[in-house]
């Protein structure tokens, strides 16, 4: 079905001024057909009237977890089937789609028949990229082996091994992850929060571990992402050709230079340390006292980094590392970013047109332009006077999915 959108005022992800009193047509197969003033309403089109609020490309978190665990506790986490997960990242999706998310990029946990689910439309839910699984070290970030020996990572037929040690390992794991579907490898180069193995400033895995997985990747035309804290970390993934540094909290200076001259991507979920700390304040014991200690090493470094990456000219991708966060609450992460350096344009230009270039996606979505999906959200005020707007409740009017209203509350 044919549709037109009244725009208050139009804001298209490119990073251009917005305009006002513009309509947007989307043809019937959910592609932008039409956008300007004064345009004809073909016959039977449905009419949006959204002529009081601000229209915008729906947004692109580069980094999520719809199948999560956290804030249960090891004990709950063991009584929780893995095919429950799944479910629950159906009730997930469903949150970040009506919270105006309408692409997200899942860096391990949903396996690829979860996706199937979502693209086939069996439950309501953003486009959808996923890693499947991430590539750990033995002792690494990845390593679910608990302190007293316990795996908490149960074999299943749609996830590969993926804790791996030698440059071989690395690659054969790679290639299964394909197998099973990964649309992006993801790689832990260094310690992280939530785990009991290898802090914050520790590295994961040798260069020559790295460059093989990246080779894997880059070889399938596939992108790689590290989960990369630590500076030697951050600065191995770099070095070793990734295409983004997800976290980034200990960046320094040269490595900061070296992301810039090879458009070094930085996803950095800075709202996940927060929502550590708020869950640690509301749910006692739900984070174990090693993990939260962890958290306070990093949260001062991770906002300075961020600052220097922005003043740089880093290629800043938006992420949340929602799993973490709850879903559908990451549009929070924007007014850090804002508060942290970032203009209210460029902060929302880093969830549009540079999350979709970053996906894959950049000629599908991203923008609101003529020839790509509409992919939109509605939302009551002005975002680039008022960037907390967006994280408001009842704030958001309008979600579109490829021109298919999943929020209309005009």
């Amino acid at each position: 079905m044919t549709r037109v959108i009244r725009c208050g005022r139009l804001i298209d992800g490119t990073g251009a001024d917005p305009v006002e009193g513009v309509t947007v047509v989307v043809g019937d197969d959910g592609v932008i057909t039409g956008i300007g003033r004064d345009l004809p309403v073909p016959a039977g089109a449905t009419v949006t009237d959204a002529s009081a609020h601000t229209v915008l490309p729906g947004l692109i978190d580069c980094h999520v977890h719809l199948v999560t665990l956290a804030g249960r506790t090891l004990a709950e986490r063991l009584a929780t089937p893995y095919s429950l997960g799944v479910a629950e990242g159906y009730v997930n999706a469903e949150k970040m789609l009506r919270a105006g998310f309408t692409t997200v990029r899942d860096l391990s946990g949903m396996p690829l028949g979860g996706k199937m689910a979502l693209d086939r439309g069996l439950f309501p839910g953003p486009h959808l990229k996923i890693a499947v699984a991430a590539l750990s070290q033995t002792a690494g970030h990845g390593d679910q082996t608990t302190l007293s020996g316990v795996c908490t990572q149960v074999a299943d037929p749609e996830h590969p091994r993926t804790v791996v040690d030698g440059a071989d390992e690395v690659r054969r794991a790679a290639r299964e992850l394909l197998r099973a579907g990964a649309d992006q490898i993801k790689v832990y180069t260094s310690g992280g929060v939530m785990s009991d193995h290898g802090g914050p400033g520790t590295v994961g895995f040798s260069r020559e571990e790295v460059v093989a997985a990246v080779e894997v990747a880059h070889t399938a035309g596939k992108p790689v992402a590290a989960h990369a804290i630590s500076a030697g970390g951050i600065r191995l993934a770099v070095e070793a050709g990734v295409d983004s540094i997800e976290h980034g909290m200990f960046l320094d200076d040269e490595t900061i230079a070296a992301m810039v001259r090879r458009g070094t991507y930085l996803v950095p979920t800075l709202l996940a340390p927060v929502w550590i700390r708020r869950r640690a304040e509301r749910q006692p014991g739900s984070v174990p006292a090693h993990m939260l200690a962890k958290v306070e090493t990093v949260v001062e470094a991770h906002t300075a980094s961020f600052r220097r990456a922005v003043e740089a000219g880093v290629r800043i991708a938006f992420g949340t590392d929602t799993g973490v966060v709850p879903h559908g609450s990451g549009a929070e992460e924007l007014e850090l970013m804002v508060r942290y350096g970032m203009t209210p344009m460029d902060a929302l230009v880093s969830a549009t047109r540079t999350a979709a270039e970053l996906t894959g996606v950049a000629g599908q979505t991203g923008t609101l332009t003529v020839g790509r999906r509409a992919d939109l959200l509605i939302v009551a005020g002005d975002p680039l006077a008022d960037i907390t707007v967006l994280a408001r409740p009842g704030a958001v009017r309008g979600v579109a999915k490829s021109g298919v209203f999943h929020v209309e509350e005009m």
